[in-house]
């Protein structure tokens, strides 16, 4: 049963309700949906009858979710393996591949095939729009019983007193912007449950709150980030390749600027174009998205897109870092699962089929804990220990210096290293590279770096992020609290202003932050929230770690069609 919105049995009062269910699963994306699948399969062929109900923020299954996607199958094969009878929206294979080095504006290398490290290649995989594939795994997950319950924010944690996760807590709608109540105010809901799967995406505020509650992150090495841009353009025939993904690398960035560029030919005459910019960029003055309109300037893309028409734009941030990066897993009777605990394989840019892993051990590793009779006291460590044994753990490991490699060495001799890794060494690296520097203590002082100048946009290739950030059919009521909170408000001005240029005017892709001057000279400094498109960069970017993302009332924010 899919619910838009929960209904209160009585009147409003102060007092929240409660809901109870065995287990709670937060976030509608490919880890939490597939957990909820597993978790659905075996509780049949179990006869275990279990209450399974996931919550997902955003307005309907897929509005939340970007994408490139390049999808492999392994996971679902698994799952579903007649994924194919079942009408799963992978329609379009992979056929033909290239990768480029791009020299500059005008020039280009083709790599050759066999210099292309091997996680790279995509023969077998699917060209593939997420939003679709989630929402088919949601009509899955329904059929097999399990309650989704869409435009529902978790901004809460429940724990007992043991300091045992007993549930989460949804977030109150209908109150103005200064935290005064509406005339319908809603304090939201207790969602209680035997055991709680985060799989909230990069960077979920609740696997945050659960890392640094339970020391998740200890020992490891700080998470690495991106921001990925994705447009979906429609060309016409003669341009139109089905099946063709072209990948790049060097310009419009420099060597010591991780990221690299997209270029997938789905169905339809539509081509998804993208490009990443590694969050460990040292200049304040680079803007990621002004570096993906510039991509799109480059003779090897311009010429697929000039007669198109662009009809989708999104953003989000992705973790990066591998198996280095990755927390721990588990907590009192709760999991971190998909890329709320890092999953994604950098080296081989795909992060579905990691996802749906990690959500199908952790169904089986919840299943085992309730058959076996386990009392709720939290033991969920056996989780570690099944993704340890598994294909999943097992392809990080052979992947786990790439992000550290491209770090330390820069694009080309990281690549290089990528390269004797596994094309040489076939994955049996002796190496174990680290890289322990958070991405917001990368940045240079504004006075020791060089001001890009960037061009305005055409209006047929590049654009502005006003036309931009339409496209992502963004909502949010206008009267409610802000979302991206200060913990200081004076620092924008008095430290990131002098030091970096205030880099929240550039590192935002959806123009959210501004430095605003009155006629007498005085500044101050504006959140524009009601463009989040709920990237989470500011959150990660920032140098002195002070916005912190929370979720704004469920249902706001972006809503997608097919990325």
């Amino acid at each position: 049963m899919l619910l838009s919105r929960l209904q209160p049995e009585d009147s409003f009062d102060l007092t929240r309700e409660s809901l109870h269910f065995d287990v709670v699963i937060v976030g509608a994306g490919p880890a939490g949906l597939s957990a909820a699948c597993r978790l659905a399969q075996l509780s049949k062929q179990q006869n275990l009858d279990l209450s399974i109900v996931i919550v997902e923020k955003g307005a309907e299954v897929g509005a939340h979710i970007v994408s490139g996607a390049i999808v492999d199958p392994r996971a679902l094969n698994e799952l579903f393996p007649d994924w194919r009878d079942q009408g799963a929206p992978l329609d379009t294979p992979v056929v033909s591949e290239s990768l480029g080095w791009l020299r500059s504006e005008a020039r280009s290398l083709d790599v050759p095939a066999w210099l292309v490290p091997r996680p790279m290649r995509c023969a077998g995989h699917y060209i593939a729009s997420l939003g679709r594939l989630c929402r088919w795994l949601a009509g899955q997950a329904e059929a097999l019983g399990c309650d989704i319950l869409t435009g529902v924010a978790a901004t809460e944690l429940l724990t007992d007193q043991s300091a045992r996760v007993v549930g989460v807590a949804t977030g109150a709608r209908g109150l103005a912007a200064d935290g005064s109540e509406k005339a319908q105010p809603d304090p939201g809901y207790e969602l209680r449950a035997r055991y709680v799967l985060l799989a909230e995406g990069c960077r979920g505020n609740l696997g945050r709150e659960a890392e640094g509650r339970f020391g998740l992150r200890n020992g490891k090495d700080p998470q690495h980030y991106g921001i990925g841009f994705k447009e979906v353009w429609t060309v016409g025939d003669e341009i139109h390749r089905p099946g063709h993904i072209d990948h790049t690398l060097g310009w419009p960035l420099d060597n010591r600027t991780e990221g690299g560029g997209f270029v997938y030919h789905a169905e339809d005459r539509r081509i998804y174009v993208g490009f990443v910019v590694a969050l460990n960029y040292r200049n304040p003055y680079l803007s990621p998205f002004e570096e993906f309109q510039r991509f799109k300037q480059h003779s090897r893309i311009r010429g697929l897109l000039m007669n198109g028409q662009r009809i989708g734009f999104g953003a989000r941030a992705i973790n990066k870092g591998g198996l280095n990066s990755l927390s721990a897993l588990s907590f009192p009777c709760g999991l971190l699962i998909g890329c709320d605990a890092g999953f994604l394989n950098g080296a081989k840019l795909k992060g579905t089929h990691t996802a749906m892993k990690s959500g199908m051990l952790a169904a089986e590793t919840v299943i085992t804990a309730m058959a076996t009779g386990d009392p709720g006291d939290g033991n969920l460590m056996d989780f570690e220990a099944a993704v340890g044994d598994s294909w999943l753990h097992r392809e990080l490991d052979t992947a786990r210096n790439f992000s550290a490699g491209i770090a330390r060495f820069g694009t080309l001799a990281g690549g290089a290293l990528a390269f004797v890794e596994h094309n040489v060494l076939r994955g049996h690296s002796p190496l174990h590279l680290h890289h322990r520097q958070p991405d917001h203590e990368s940045l240079r002082r504004a006075a020791d770096a060089r001001p890009i100048a960037y061009e305005g946009p055409d209006d047929a290739v590049s654009f502005d992020r006003a036309s931009s950030i339409h496209l992502a059919n963004i909502e949010h009521a206008v009267d409610q609290p802000c979302h991206l909170l200060l913990k200081d408000k004076s620092l924008p001005l008095r430290e990131n202003l002098p030091r970096y240029n205030e880099p929240a005017q550039r590192y935002c892709p959806a123009g959210v932050y501004e430095i605003i001057e009155d006629a007498a000279g005085k500044k101050r400094f504006q959140i524009n929230a009601g463009n989040c498109i709920h990237c989470r960069t500011c959150d990660i970017k920032d140098p002195a770690q002070n916005i912190s993302w929370v979720p704004p009332e469920g249902g706001s924010g972006p809503k997608y069609a097919d990325l």
